[in-house]
């Protein structure tokens, strides 16, 4: 199974994504550090562009293709990228399940934002952009909850 997250910075997806992928003895790709390590690398100069990614659906179809579960985790923020996850894991015969993480108490978001000591700013992450959604998926909000409260609800949700 190819579970993908994505959501806005703050919203606790990295979290959850790494979280849910040591429960299941899953690959955990994560789209910001391969994108730091193609930077410090010095391969890819300026802007990343889509390197990130392309290097992260490459890595997800090969453990997918071993049988591996895989959690990919990144921002994920256009419709492009997220169809992109789901050929991956139709060409290597597995489901795919997207899960986009919000939080839904503007506040409680940008507190979260603020309080990390690394980029992006809050006026980064509002200003984003970010495509809707057109596709199902599970939507878990993390405004008010514990991490074991959005956790047993994605298992309930895998399970189904």
């Amino acid at each position: 199974m190819l579970i993908v997250f994505g959501g806005l910075p703050g919203t606790g997806k990295s979290t959850i994504a790494r979280a849910i992928a040591e429960e299941r003895r899953a690959t955990y790709i994560r789209i910001d550090t391969i994108e730091q390590a193609l930077r410090s690398s010095g391969a890819v100069p300026g802007d990343m562009g889509p390197h990130g990614y392309v290097v992260a659906y490459a890595v997800a179809e090969d453990n997918l293709r071993m049988g591996r579960d895989v959690v990919a985790d990144s921002v994920n923020p256009i419709g492009v990228t997220r169809s992109a996850w789901r050929r991956r894991a139709a060409q290597a015969a597995t489901t795919c399940v997207e899960v986009e993480v919000v939080c839904s108490d503007k506040n409680e978001h940008r507190r979260r934002v603020e309080a990390r000591s690394t980029a992006p700013t809050w006026d980064e992450v509002v200003q984003r952009a970010y495509e809707p959604w057109d596709g199902p998926r599970i939507v878990l909000d993390t405004a008010h909850r514990t991490i074991a409260e959005t956790l047993a609800e994605l298992r309930s949700m895998l399970q189904r």
